[in-house]
Order: structure tokens, then sequence, then C-alpha cells
């Protein structure tokens, strides 16, 4: 019997890509999406890719009335929730925005969730909510909640939020899954990051200045206490992480409420390290720009990724350089993105 996964914000980077591997999987895919980070060409990318059809709705995560039809017309098994502002950077200026849609969309879907008798949850979190760690690698028992930017502290409401309604109402499957930074795209090209307007994220960011977009990286900060003075950072490939919510949509029964997971890869890399294998995948030196310090990011992190693959049989197997080298195919082939 086929099972049904709904993906909001799956038209998006994290989800165009889990939706792919959801359909080899066997799954059927529904999308809901309001096309604020999405495309509707990387759905139509997703069905050729995956070799399957998907459902797509236009609609925003906060809208519960869109939200009910979407339910009524599809028998939906579970829901992978990555629908939601992402950058750090603008979190610190538009936080209400982010106190909207973060918080205030994950209210809308829990209700219609409810109300629509699906209680198998996996949430879109973020390592953001460990803050400024004073221990590396971090574990899921590691404090969490004195977080760095109102980015971070949306994951960490809607963190407690899922708790508190699992455990007030019972029956709850909930995955919570903290993933530290995302990079790559599809092997194929044909899916990847097009984030709009500048790029807050290093890697995208990187690859626009490789492909000519734009004119040199800025590396904020180079007086961290690292080797080479700049963040470090546990990148994963974004096929890893979407392999990642299979594992856990295929597992969610031996959750019984709420429980936070790290999908990361357990290795941390400088900015200076990416843009120099960043370099070397495009073939030539990518220049950058030395800034200072960024309101809101911190030193190092990354996970100890021990209880993901105790629990969900899962771990990262790719490295940096295939992680920056498909995230050049994609950007080398899509030089505009999907426009």
């Amino acid at each position: 019997m086929t099972r049904t996964a709904l993906l909001t914000g799956g038209a998006g980077y994290i989800g165009s890509h889990t939706a792919v591997v959801l359909l080899q999987a066997g799954w059927s895919v529904v999308v809901v999406d309001n096309l604020a980070n999405g495309s509707p060409v990387a759905v139509e990318r997703v069905r050729e890719l995956g070799g399957g059809d998907v459902e797509f709705h236009e609609v925003d995560v906060r809208d519960e009335d869109g939200l009910e039809k979407v339910f009524a017309a599809h028998d939906v098994d579970a829901v992978v929730h990555f629908a939601g502002l992402k950058a750090v950077g603008e979190s610190v200026a538009k936080p209400l925005d982010y106190y909207d849609v973060n918080v205030g969309g994950s209210v809308s879907l829990l209700k219609v969730m409810r109300d629509a008798g699906v209680r198998k949850l996996v949430f879109s979190s973020s390592c953001t909510v460990y803050g400024d760690p004073s221990v590396v690698p971090v574990t899921e028992r590691s404090p969490v909640g004195d977080t760095t930017n109102p980015y971070g502290r949306t994951k960490f409401i809607v963190e407690g939020m899922l708790r508190d309604v699992a455990g007030a109402e019972g029956g709850w499957h909930i995955a919570i899954l903290r993933y530290f930074n995302p990079v790559g795209a599809h092997p194929s090209g044909r899916i990847g990051e097009d984030p709009h307007g500048i790029p807050n994220n290093l890697v995208p960011n990187v690859m626009q200045v490789a492909v000519g977009r734009r004119p040199k990286v800025r590396v904020f900060g180079t007086d961290y206490p690292t080797a080479d003075g700049t963040g470090i950072r546990d990148y994963i490939h974004v096929v890893d992480l979407a392999e990642g919510h299979l594992a856990a949509l295929e597992r969610l029964d031996a959750i019984d409420g709420a429980e936070a997971i790290n999908l990361g890869t357990g290795k941390g890399y400088s900015v200076l390290e990416v843009i120099a294998a960043a370099s070397k995948a495009a073939g030539h030196d990518i220049p950058f720009e030395i800034e200072g310090r960024r309101s809101g990011d911190i030193a190092t992190v990354f996970a100890d990724p021990t209880h993901a693959r105790e629990l969900l049989g899962w771990e990262a197997k790719r490295g940096i350089d295939e992680m920056v080298g498909d995230h050049w195919r994609w950007q080398s082939t899509n030089p505009q993105g999907y426009e």
C-alpha cells in the first residue's frame, strides 16, 4: 500500500531533494508551498527525477483554510514540515517576519493536522537551537535555547511547542531533525539551491561568485578562535539530508512523543576551506574579501551524529568535495537558477 507524505515547503531546496528520495522509495508526495523560496520548475524536475507524480498546491502554511482543503483532498499518512524563513542575518533585521512565518505557520499546521487525524510529523529544525556551544561536537543532550539570533529562537520555540502538544494529546510521533549546514545539489544538476536575492548562506554565495553572478565572496570575520580565524560549520550534502528525512519517516512509529535528532557529518570545515574546495571544483580561484563579523554568527559548531545512526540507521556518506562538486554542477548548468 502506497503511503502519502505531505511536504510543506516541498518546492524549496531541501524539500525538493527530499521529494525525489521519497518518490524513489515508493512514497506518494503532496507538496504545499507558497513559492516564496521555492519554484514550480523544481516541482516539475522532481517529477522527472523521482519517476512519479507530485500533487502541488500553492498554499501558505499560515493559511488554515487552504491547508484544510489539501488534507481533505489527500489521504495523508505523515507530514514533513520544511516551510519557513531560514536566513540568520535576515532574521536579525526582520524578526517579526520570522516569528509570523516560522512559529505562526507551525501553529496553523498543527491545528489542521490534529483536526485531520494526522499525528506523524518530521520537523525541519536547526543546529542554531544550540546557540554558541561551549563544547563540540554537540549532542542532542547539549544545552539548547540560548540562541544567538531570531531564526534560531523560532526553531527552539517550535520544538517546545511540539513537545507540549505531544505531551498533552498523546498519539503523536514527531521527529525533530536538527540539521547542520545543507549544501550540494542532486548529482544530475537538475535541482539545487536557488535563493531569492543575495544568498545568506556561504556555499550558494560562493557558487554565484564562481559562475560570475556576483563579484566576490564576503568573508565575515577572520578573528574567530579557529585555525584560520574563520567560522567552522558542519556541512552536509543535501541528498544525505534528504535520505535522513526518509529514514525518519520510516521509523516514526518508534518515536513516542517528540524526539530531537542531529543530522550532520560530525566534521567541521572553515569558511576558507570551503572556498578552497569550491575553487577546485570550479577550476579557478574564487575571489573573496574579508569583512568584520556578522551579527548572530558563532565560531564553531558541528554535530555528534551518533543518535541518528542508532535510532534511524542513517549516517552521512558524502564528503566536502562531492558536496561542492555537485553544487557547482547545478550552478554552472543553471547559472540563473530556475529562471
